[in-house]
């Protein structure tokens, strides 16, 4: 699908840096609690067009040697194996994922945190674990009637309590894998140990949605409402901005709540004349400058109400694997419709159907394998149009298989009927998977991958259609039934955007 580009990365930046630098001359040093993820934030770039997949990153390089990067996460989440959405890996991996990364481009991450400590032995053992690669690890403590009782909330039993974690910059970065990770009570425990010894340390959140200054049901906000269906964020007008400036600004439920009495902690820990008791509104606490990088509104409202659609599919199928409740579907129900979505709104989701129903009707008739009737789309751009690529499963390939050769024979301007790969390497390849116990013949799309790199060594046509991987990065596609790790994993690599109608493909006799 052609896509506007609807979002300036540099004009953002630009307004974004600048934004954070005026907030830390107020103080000596700035606590920015970093809301969404920290490197590829993938919902940003599909929601504004134009939006860089490591926007966050080049911010970070932009503020230099300013920074260092605190990671928390919560000791309950690591003794559930609480899982991130998107990566699919423990919220503990994907730090030490996330740490690695950092650290190659050059930003190393100062420590961990684990927060909402109370003896678990799972926490302790991650603990053992960071330390043996060489990482400062510190422990916070679940703090009782948290946000009710002030006077313990503001002494050495409550802020006071967690590990204190010494840091050498003048912005703290403080970042996690996920929402509930102790981000805020980390840094509003360091900035009250930091008044103790003196240091005149403040607090801000950078957080890219809800955008504050667009309207409450521009489908930009509306997106992020979306992505946060299943734990019941929703956007709502700033009550506290708008009676202190007179002034409509967007922020999200939780915020709204906890500011009055954060407002009231913030007021006695720093005292009356200091620049954080100038936050008079939770919109006051960000440093949020995405409207500057919008060029293009209509842009961005197409590709918001997209990805709604996708989220749609992506709780559907949480449904159906059993991770999200009917709340989440009635929510997602109740945002589709403030947008005027559709599911078939999806430009791959009927062709996807149809590609599924024709492998049917070609087994009734007795032209097909009797098995499993699967089918796939892609949508790619080719030559300034745009057109669909459909998949079928056999005996040989899953569906998303067949779809990915023929979009990449498409790309490469070769014949459909053109063979990539020979029948005598796929024929090698089901009887590995023989050896390896597997009772399924057909390939999945990272053993089609695999023969078509080997094919390439020797045959210019996989050769070109292999380097066309590229290509498909940021298309869409859907399949009919819910894909196994060897059909997602990859096609998620390859950057593709994948939905599915969450059917059990099962076999027919």
């Amino acid at each position: 699908m052609t896509t506007r580009t609807g979002f300036d990365t540099d004009r953002y930046l630009e307004a974004q840096v600048a934004k954070i630098e005026q907030r830390v001359a107020l103080f000596d040093k700035l606590y920015l609690e970093f809301g969404g993820k920290l490197r590829w934030d993938n919902h940003a770039s599909r929601v504004l067009p134009g939006y860089a997949l490591d926007t966050k990153i080049q911010m970070l390089k932009r503020l230099g040697k300013q920074i260092e990067i605190v990671h928390c996460i919560s000791a309950k989440d690591i003794e559930a194996r609480k899982i991130r959405g998107d990566s699919r890996l423990p919220y503990e991996d994907q730090i030490l994922k996330d740490i690695n990364e950092l650290a190659e481009l050059g930003l190393p991450v100062s420590a961990v945190v684990i927060n909402r400590f109370s003896g678990e032995w799972s926490a302790l053992k991650f603990k053992q674990r960071l330390e043996n690669r060489g990482l400062r690890v510190f422990i916070g403590y679940e703090i009782p009637n948290y946000l009710s009782d002030l006077d313990k909330v503001l002494s050495d039993e409550g802020y006071g309590k967690p590990e204190y974690v010494p840091t050498e910059k003048r912005i703290v970065i403080v970042t996690a894998p996920g929402p509930g990770s102790g981000k805020m009570s980390f840094a509003m425990s360091q900035v009250y140990q930091d008044r103790k010894r003196g240091i005149a340390s403040g607090f801000a959140k950078f957080e890219t949605f809800p955008i504050w200054n667009i309207e409450l049901n521009h489908p930009v906000n509306v997106a992020y409402e979306a992505a946060t269906a299943d734990i019941g964020d929703y956007n709502l007008v700033d009550p506290f901005h708008q009676a202190a400036y007179g002034v409509t600004a967007i922020n999200y439920n939780r915020d709204v709540e906890n500011f009055a009495i954060l407002k009231r902690m913030i007021e006695r820990m720093v005292g009356p004349d200091d620049p954080m008791t100038n936050y008079r509104s939770p919109t006051d606490m960000g440093v949020n400058m995405a409207k500057e990088g919008i060029i293009d509104d209509e842009a961005c409202r197409e590709a918001a109400k997209q990805e709604i659609v996708r989220r749609y599919f992506r709780y559907s199928r949480d449904f159906v694997e059993g991770s999200t409740g009917r709340d989440t579907l009635r929510r997602m129900d109740e945002i589709m419709a403030k947008v005027g979505a559709k599911p078939d709104d999806r430009s791959v989701v009927a062709p996807a159907r149809r590609a599924a129903e024709d492998a049917e009707r070609r087994r009734e008739q007795g032209k097909g394998h009797r098995g499993i009737f699967c089918g796939a789309a892609i949508e790619l751009t080719i030559r300034g149009g745009n057109r669909i690529i459909i998949g079928k499963n056999s005996p040989l390939m899953h569906a998303e298989s067949a779809a990915l050769l023929n979009a990449v024979k498409a790309i490469s301007g070769l014949p459909d009927e053109t063979y990539l790969i020979s029948r005598r390497v796929i024929d090698s390849m089901i009887r590995l998977k023989r050896i390896y116990g597997s009772n399924a013949a057909s390939l999945d799309v990272k053993e089609v991958l695999d023969a078509l790199a080997a094919s390439a060594v020797s045959d210019e046509n996989a050769r070109r259609c292999l380097e066309a991987l590229v290509k498909l990065r940021g298309c869409e596609m859907h399949t009919t039934h819910i894909l196994n790790n060897g059909d997602e994993t990859p096609l998620k690599q390859l950057g593709i955007n994948v939905t599915t109608d969450a059917r059990i493909p099962l076999p027919t006799f």
